[in-house]
């Protein structure tokens, strides 16, 4: 299966959406498909009003509810500042920079380094500017935020972009907003212990601040992010090599990036055939809404994925299961290719699963939890 595909953004057909004929008139290229194999060889095109190359990606689980964009920073050059009505959360793909956000040009504003494998977040209705720090390579950022469904209702770019309203002046200081972040108490203590909140993390490949992710079976810990005054969320699980997670469905718009590891996942439409999505690092896919997806990890160091939640109303909010007898699947009920195409793939690199044999007979089964 092709793994994404570019469009000729020109031929605008009338009856897409206003989020489509915007991106389409920019100029540069849309990927679609259900995944792209790497973010760091992606095709951009240039972008002559953010003075940068970039492209959008618009694959099959988006589905109208989040934006997902790459944009590269010259070496040494800085894109020129530009308002934004939206909270975004940036992910770093390659290279490393600084960013200035400012209440309005020449206003209160505040700077921050970040680099490779970095994960920040862009509060609304601020300028924001983006300088590649490197002279010698460019620097590549994943972006991600919720324009497609509001522009459903309001389908106006102006809107949005160089508006006239204001910043909060009630809104945290910007010189305290990119600080250290904080670890929080989980109100329930269940899935996954640990939820920290803050606006920068400095590296999701390195982040050991973890805790068990216990209904998803493989050994896995996870983190949730929560982004200070802002809808938007995400969290980073993390699992052992030779293992695998158990299979899940949730809402569209959950865009999810690998910042290390080697293997595969698995989607597929209730009833339907399974579409395999390879993977490794700077590798990013979207399972469609309601659709089942499973995270094998076939290599031999921890597999990590980083994923960027859905706006709440859209029920892409999370990863989190709430009905597990609806929305999940244990391994005593799984289908047995699953467990039979991930041994072979093993087996064809001289590899064993290290999937324990009692985790398919006892669905009580209690995992060790990975140590990072």
């Amino acid at each position: 299966m092709q793994a994404t595909e570019t469009m000729q953004t020109r031929d605008v057909d009338s009856t897409r959406g206003a989020w489509d004929k915007w991106a389409a008139a920019t100029g540069v290229p849309i990927h679609e498909g259900y995944y792209v194999p790497d973010l760091r060889t992606i095709e951009l095109g240039w972008w002559e009003e953010r003075k940068c190359n970039a492209a959008f990606l618009k694959l099959a689980g988006q589905e109208g509810v989040s934006e997902a964009r790459v944009s590269e920073i010259p070496p040494g050059e800085s894109t020129p500042p530009l308002k934004f009505a939206l909270d975004e959360v940036v992910y770093v793909v390659e290279g490393r920079g600084l960013t200035t956000i400012s209440t309005e040009v020449g206003g209160r504003q505040t700077s921050f380094e970040w680099q490779k494998h970095s994960l920040f977040m862009l509060p609304r209705h601020h300028y924001r500017q983006f300088s590649n720090t490197q002279g010698d390579k460019a620097a590549r950022l994943l972006h991600f935020n919720y324009l497609p469904v509001l522009m459903t209702s309001i389908p106006e770019p102006d809107f949005f972009f160089n508006s006239r309203f204001v910043a909060d002046a009630a809104a945290p200081e910007l010189a305290d907003f990119y600080s250290a972040a904080k670890a929080m108490q989980r109100p329930d203590g269940s899935w996954g212990s640990a939820l920290w909140s803050g606006n920068f993390f400095p590296d999701m490949r390195a982040w050991d601040k973890l805790g068990p992710q216990v209904n998803r079976g493989a050994g896995a810990a996870s983190v949730t992010i929560h982004f200070p005054g802002a809808p938007m969320t995400s969290h980073m699980a993390v699992f052992p090599p030779f293992r695998y997670k158990k299979a899940h469905r949730h809402g569209p718009g959950v865009v999810i990036v690998i910042p290390a590891g080697e293997g595969y996942s698995v989607m597929w439409q209730e009833g339907q055939e399974k579409v395999l999505i390879p993977w490794h690092e700077a590798s990013v896919f979207v399972p469609p809404s309601r659709w089942w997806h499973q995270h094998f990890n076939a290599g031999g160091s921890p597999a990590r994925y980083l994923a960027m939640h859905a706006h709440p109303a859209t029920g892409g909010y999370s990863e989190r299961v709430e009905d597990l007898a609806r929305d999940q699947i244990e391994y005593t009920d799984e289908d047995p290719w699953i467990r039979q195409t991930f041994e072979a793939k093993l087996a064809e690199k001289g590899l064993s699963s290290g999937m324990p044999e009692e985790a398919y007979l006892d669905r009580s089964y209690k995992w060790a939890t990975l140590e990072v």
